[in-house]
């Protein structure tokens, strides 16, 4: 970190070098090159003190874990990082196999929806799509229900809407309460019109990745604000946090951001504190907590991929969701491959990829058919 702030001494900088000349080290110091600085730039938050209490204890601990590691990771070399414009350099590669027609069929993510009403219509919402009815209207970039339409009395009928995000897509919402809501790739949020007053604020994370900026219940007349998903509810007063719980996927994974939560399933309950997150499996009587960097799991909402060793498998489903496409592992082996850097959305799918074959020192391979990835 020393390094990287220009605050290092010369005694300093001859142990990095002669750390460095092991080259089992040149993952760890690359990883934390990306994860600790890179992601912290474009998140705005960079904090340079717990940045430095935090790198040498996660050095620490991939030191000792890297033992126990029996896949080989694919690490982007420091040499490849601009310094000056601190972004990566995309190399073109051979072991991409792909027409120009199959190109340009993947494109890249961007702001769109379906929202369903009560009565079962939908309306396409995206680019250059105004759309405006009742309490809520559209520009095409975000939804937006009146937050000054009177709350629901207690035997007022809910009218509930749904907002739905395909693959390739994104969309952000602001329900009538106040509450903020982003919601990523193939996603879809069930939530009332507006709420009934006093009363728990809840809505329905039915599949998908959503981060929350909930409004406080001191606002609402001390009503609590809960999130269903796949067997689990959050309950909140006012806070930011991530739920990420994909159909094809049997976790859950919360993580609090800011503020304080409640985690609940049938059998188990636990309170999250900032920077940690709640996992879920196939037993909803066990509810795992581990310490995490939250900055790096809702980095998506501020347009960045963030991997800190992901498997390739893992990875690509992140990626596949964003572009809209297929993968086909051949190899099994491959989807064990572990990667760790930071992304931008906005880059080509085919850009993303020389990145990763540049980097498995010629392990992995590419064939592009159509919108169907076979990773060889």
């Amino acid at each position: 970190m020393k390094f990287l702030n220009k605050e290092a001494n010369q005694n300093e900088l001859e142990e990095l070098e002669v750390w460095l000349q092991d080259k089992s080290n040149n993952s760890v110091f690359d990883r934390f090159v990306r994860t600790e600085y890179l992601t912290a730039l474009y998140m705005g938050e960079y904090n340079i003190t717990k940045a430095k209490e935090s790198i040498g204890q996660k050095l620490r601990k991939s030191e000792r874990r890297k033992k126990m590691l029996i896949y080989k990771k694919l690490s982007v070399a420091a040499s490849i990082l601009l310094i000056m414009g601190l972004s990566f350099l995309y190399l073109k590669d051979q072991r991409i196999t792909a027409t120009t027609d199959n190109v340009n069929q993947i494109v890249i993510g961007s702001n769109k929806a379906v929202l369903t009403l009560e009565n079962g219509n939908q309306v396409a919402l995206g680019k250059g799509k105004s759309y405006e009815t009742g309490n809520v209207k559209s520009n095409g970039e975000e939804l937006v229900y009146n937050a000054q339409v009177k709350e629901a009395d207690a035997n007022e009928k809910l009218l509930f809407n749904q907002l739905t995000v395909p693959k390739g897509g994104q969309f952000f919402v602001q329900l009538s309460d106040g509450t903020q809501v982003w919601l990523n790739s193939d996603s879809k949020l069930r939530y009332p019109t507006k709420f009934i007053k006093g009363e728990t604020r809840e809505i329905e994370l039915v599949y998908g990745e959503a981060y929350l900026k909930v409004s406080p219940s001191t606002l609402h007349n001390g009503a609590t604000f809960h999130v269903k998903t796949k067997g689990q509810e959050v309950g909140v007063l006012g806070t930011e946090f991530n739920i990420k719980a994909y159909s094809d996927d049997p976790k859950i994974e919360t993580t609090l951001v800011e503020g304080k939560i409640k985690v609940e399933t049938k059998g188990a309950k636990r309170v999250l504190r900032p920077n940690q997150q709640s996992r879920i499996g196939s037993d909803a009587n066990q509810i795992e907590v581990v310490e995490v960097d939250a900055a790096e799991a809702v980095s998506w909402i501020k347009g960045l991929f963030t991997f800190n060793e992901e498997s390739l498998g893992e990875m690509m489903k992140v990626l596949s969701r964003w572009y809209d496409v297929d993968v086909v592992f051949e190899s099994v082996e491959h989807q064990d491959f572990a990667f760790t850097g930071v992304l931008e959305k906005t880059k080509s799918f085919v850009d993303i990829l020389e990145l990763i074959a540049a980097t498995s020192e010629g392990e992995i391979a590419f064939e592009i058919e159509g919108k169907t990835i076979i990773i060889k």
